[in-house]
């Protein structure tokens, strides 16, 4: 695998290049230089002198996909307990841990992700807890977690329904119920607009100014969903949770994403009616119990229809991670527009990671993650062949082997 210098270019041409946000190329030229994109255009972009040149043709090029619900890194392979990292299931509440710091830069759920084409993913805790932690957004690429960093904190993950009323009815302690859990969340909120109102009256001054305040991290996460920096990620398949959830999110006036939705195609019209976003999945699965009865792989392509934004989850490691792109192409076979399918795994969970700055599309001055395909990706016989991370190869599919390979993570190898 070629050794690509800082300054070393690199010309991607005449595949069919796919950019998500804009036409499709046929005998397209994508230039990477310094990491990132520097040209997307047809044949009569200039190929500087100089520059590596890899000969798609025949191919598809489009950007690495995205999962913006998983548990990559914090639940990982083949490690047991020891690598379960996904709830802290020690109290109700639990704002203020954060997925960075449980995540496995070497755990094999991020190289099967690649593999499949998936280049970045949003770490969330699980859905043991009413309130489980903040979420990142990170790249699948990488020495340290830190170096994979996109957004951090990304979100608040919350879970409403089934789970937290197990895990915690099961001790007989709060809550046992659906209606215990809004409420713990409901409390936690207020819990963080008093710290506000503390911090905001220490900060006035004066001789009669309150006396300072003592850092709270659970409030200080929550304080940054109550300003809007940071979305309510809420885990919930039934609609009156669904319903619960875009309650609540219109009482505290925060921006809700819903997680998982499986029941979300039966409020469609509210959802797109407040711009909510749904990250629909895991869609590979049995119904394993009473949220998922209504479980369908017609239901992305009922939600688009509704004119909801979707993105779409493999909620790894429930499904496999490099499934990423099945579980789009048998969507589309349930009736999900395939421009729609590419989107819901490329620019739509850029956009609600926050990081549609960056990745997401395939345009000049984004960070060069693409992926070259064998034909079309929604093709099950397609695979991904070439993977580019911040303008580095780091993966190629070896036919003669039949297998991947990754280029060394570690620096100066």
């Amino acid at each position: 695998m070629h050794r690509q210098g800082a300054a070393q270019t690199i010309a991607i041409t005449g595949g069919r290049v796919v950019p998500i946000e804009g036409d499709p190329i046929d005998g397209g030229t994508i230039l990477l230089r310094d990491g990132k994109i520097a040209a997307v255009g047809g044949p009569g972009v200039a190929v500087p002198d100089g520059a590596e040149v890899v000969d798609a043709a025949g191919k598809w090029v489009l950007p690495g996909f995205i999962d913006a619900h998983a548990h990559a890194g914090v639940s990982e392979e083949s490690e047991g307990w020891a690598g379960q990292d996904t709830n802290e299931r020690t109290d109700p509440v639990t704002a203020q841990v954060r997925a960075l710091d449980a995540i496995n830069p070497a755990d094999l759920g991020f190289r099967d992700a690649i593999s499949g084409g998936v280049l970045a993913v949003n770490v969330n805790p699980g859905s043991a807890n009413p309130i489980g932690g903040q979420t990142v957004a990170i790249k699948c690429w990488g020495r340290t977690v830190d170096e994979m960093v996109m957004r951090e904190p990304a979100g608040v993950k919350s879970a409403l329904g089934e789970n937290p009323k197990r895990v915690y009815g099961e001790r007989n302690e709060t809550p046992a119920t659906r209606l215990g859990t809004a409420a713990v969340i409901r409390n936690a909120f207020v819990a963080a607009q008093n710290y506000q109102a503390k911090l905001a009256a220490a900060a006035d001054g004066g001789a009669d100014s309150p006396a300072p305040v003592d850092r709270d991290l659970k409030l200080e996460a929550l304080s940054r969903v109550l300003r809007r920096e940071i979305p309510w990620r809420q885990h919930c398949h039934r609609a009156d949770d669904i319903a619960t959830a875009m309650r609540m999110a219109r009482e505290f006036g925060y921006d809700l994403v819903i997680d998982h939705g499986t029941e979300a195609y039966l409020l469609a019209d509210q959802i797109a009616a407040a711009s909510i976003p749904v990250i629909i999945g895991p869609l590979f699965t049995s119904r394993s119990k009473v949220e998922l009865r209504n479980r369908s792989l017609a239901n992305p392509g009922r939600l688009a229809a509704a004119g909801v934004t979707i993105a779409i989850t493999t909620d790894h490691p429930v499904v496999p991670i490099h499934f990423l792109i099945h579980q789009v192409t048998l969507a589309v076979k349930e009736g999900l527009d395939p421009v729609t399918a590419l989107r819901a795994v490329t620019i739509h969970p850029a956009r609600i990671m926050g990081c549609a700055d960056r990745i997401g599309s395939l345009s000049a001055g984004k960070d060069a993650d693409l992926v070259i395909w064998s034909g079309d990706p929604l093709d099950v016989m397609s695979r991904a062949e070439r993977a580019y991370v911040n303008g580095r190869e780091i993966y190629r599919y070896d036919y003669d082997r039949r297998e991947g390979v990754f280029a060394a993570v570690w620096a100066g190898r």
